[in-house]
This record gives structure tokens, C-alpha cells and sequence, in this order.
């Protein structure tokens, strides 16, 4: 049986490959897919304006080809993490 961590870090992929590649490559996220998965697997996503979303993918997309890979998703979700830490912390 995994242990929690790895079966979290799992769905963290498993997410991402769900939503990348629905447009084209399967190893990337557009920015239709990148709100698709906001508004799906996060709580505050429905919340989200669409240029708040446009905003959130011009800073995940370091190396502007106007896709999120999954080194950039990691980055997003360590900057989530951040916050979710600073929310529990109080």
C-alpha cells in the first residue's frame, strides 16, 4: 500500500495528465486546459476571473510558448503549497 505522500504526489500527476494534451501536446497544459484544471481540482477556481487566469498563466509560463509544461504545474503547485502553509500556520 503507498503512503500518503506518494499517493498524493501521484493524483498531482495524474491530474495534470488528465486535463494536458486535450489541444495538442500531451505534455503541456494550454491556457484552455490550465483553467479547465483551476476550475475543476481547486475550491477557488469557479471564483477566479478569466484575466485572472490569463495573469496566472503568463507567470507559470516561464519560457513563453504559451503552454504550462509540468516543470512549471510543479512550480504552481509549490507556490499553492506556500499558501496553504501560511493559512494553516495562522
Amino acid at each position: 500500500m503507498a503512503c500518503p505522500l506518494d499517493q498524493a504526489i501521484g493524483l498531482l500527476v495524474v491530474i495534470f495528465h488528465q486535463y494536458a494534451g486535450k489541444e495538442g501536446d500531451k505534455n503541456s497544459l494550454s491556457k484552455r486546459e490550465l483553467k479547465e484544471l483551476i476550475q475543476k481540482e481547486l475550491t477557488i477556481g469557479p471564483h477566479l476571473q478569466d484575466a485572472e487566469i490569463a495573469r496566472l498563466m503568463e507567470d507559470l509560463d516561464q519560457n513563453k510558448d504559451q503552454e504550462v509544461n509540468f516543470q512549471e504545474y510543479v512550480t504552481f503547485l509549490g507556490g499553492l503549497a506556500m499558501i496553504y502553509n501560511e493559512v494553516l500556520k495562522g
